[in-house]
């Protein structure tokens, strides 16, 4: 009794009757009943003794202090909202450097030398050892830090092309390339393997992303090189990670390797970046060749971090920033970026749309997600896409990119102006006309209006 009692007291001098929280303690309402007695026939509030207290509430005293323990327990398990994902974020984060570091080896490979590294897709499109590498590389992490059985991933690549009996070489080189990555984990901040994964390692690691999303549960998206013809031409890519909770994307992470931290050397071809970066050493001042931008939904901020240099080990958060989208409204003065494929997209009709709404400027065409890369920093204000008939778009091109706009204080919605669903599937089911993602709402609507205005003389 005198242990238990000396216990409660210190929680005394925070006690309220009306069960607010004073000093970061919860205090329940009956608690200050505990201490104040109110008589009904008076206006007054009478201190209980300490004698009667402790004869005649010793049950109920248990009973509250149970309370106040459970309570206190819920408060100190429940994470903060700017806690919650804090550690999903700092590993996915932390994965897509390592991952980015890999694709940049594995691209100066290709831009050097051709050595039989770009292999075709069934759609034509070209995939490289860099793919299956990151892909392989990433799950396995992501299953090392939270556990192979909490992690499910949607991503882009299987194995198929890998088990087949004349891809022992290929199949080999993805292996080295991967174990080559994890080695360097440590420099990351992440746990790489005790020892080299085997290729039936690699290969479990790269089936395991098998998951078909859905609208409940959490799951990870994964495009290991969005932009794969911008990889091989040496040109712009991503490597997109994103995490998905019962049907919302609750955070994004891009790493743009060839996307500098600094606006001003966007003007010079990428081609000139590699001539200047073996002339200058890269450091955060005066060279920055590519950034990883990520973000957390709800928390009002989108961030960048420049991509780890060799041999530099990665302190966390490094030397991040923030970034926001463009405070531009005005059409005439935008910036509109669009993909570079016509295959998917339809470059007429959001020329008719640019030309409608007064844009002036050349559209911006660039390889894969980084376009969303360049409107949450603000090199951009608006990214219209609009998909020829019978192209569906997949949840792993869009996701990660979608929550970083919004953060950074963009808006992006289908053509019609609806949220983006990402809780159907693989794909982005009952998307209306197509894409389109702005730096701020004046903008928004005024291509929406546009759209409207010629969608029914288009053919898509």
């Amino acid at each position: 009794m005198p242990l238990y009692c000396s216990g409660l007291a210190t929680r005394v001098p925070h006690v309220l009757g009306n069960g607010r929280i004073i000093n970061n303690h919860l205090i329940s309402h009956h608690v200050g009943t505990l201490l104040f007695s109110h008589h009904h026939n008076s206006s007054k509030h009478n201190l209980v003794s300490p004698s009667k207290f402790n004869q005649s509430c010793l049950f109920c005293c248990c009973c509250c202090s149970s309370s106040i323990m459970e309570d206190q327990t819920k408060l100190d398990s429940t994470p903060s909202e700017s806690e919650k994902y804090s550690k999903e974020v700092e590993v996915a984060v932390r994965a897509v450097q390592m991952a980015c570091a890999l694709c940049q080896r594995v691209q100066g490979n290709l831009i050097s030398k051709t050595n039989g590294q770009v292999q075709s897709k069934d759609d034509n499109s070209p995939v490289t050892v860099a793919d299956w590498s990151v892909q392989a590389t990433v799950s396995w992490l992501l299953s090392e830090s939270f556990g192979s059985k909490n992690v499910s991933i949607v991503a882009e690549e299987d194995i198929q092309k890998l088990c087949k009996a004349d891809a022992a070489g290929l199949l080999a080189t993805v292996s080295n390339t991967v174990n080559e990555c994890l080695a360097e984990a440590p420099r990351f901040g992440l746990k790489g393997p005790n020892i080299s994964l085997g290729t039936s390692e690699v290969l479990e690691a790269i089936s395991r992303c098998n998951s078909t999303g859905g609208p409940t549960g959490r799951f990870w998206t994964l495009d290991p090189v969005d932009g794969t013809l911008g990889f091989v031409r040496g040109d712009q890519y991503a490597v997109a990670l994103a995490l998905i909770e019962d049907g919302q994307v609750v955070l994004g992470v891009l790493g743009c390797p060839n996307y500098p931290m600094r606006k001003e050397w966007l003007s010079y071809h990428h081609r000139y970046h590699r001539i200047i970066s073996k002339l200058t050493p890269p450091t955060s001042e005066s060279w920055d060749k590519g950034c990883v931008i990520y973000a957390r939904r709800g928390s009002g901020k989108a961030l960048m971090q420049p991509l780890l240099h060799v041999n530099q080990k990665l302190v966390w958060p490094n030397s991040v920033r923030p970034v926001r989208v463009s405070s531009i409204d005005n059409p005439s003065l935008a910036t509109f970026c669009e993909p570079v494929e016509k295959a998917n997209s339809s470059h007429s009709f959001t020329a008719g749309v640019a030309h409608s709404m007064g844009l002036r400027k050349q559209p911006l065409r660039v390889y894969s997600m980084v376009k969303y890369a360049a409107i949450a920093r603000g090199d951009a204000e608006i990214f219209m896409k609009f998909a020829r008939a019978g192209y569906k778009e997949k949840i792993w091109d869009h996701a990660a990119g979608v929550v970083i706009i919004q953060e950074a204080g963009g808006v992006v919605t289908d053509a019609r102006g609806r949220p983006l669903d990402f809780s159907k599937g693989i794909y982005l089911e009952g998307l209306d006309r197509g894409i389109i993602a702005c730096a701020g709402p004046k903008l928004h609507d005024k291509i929406i209006s546009a759209v409207d205005a010629s969608w029914d003389s288009s053919s898509l």
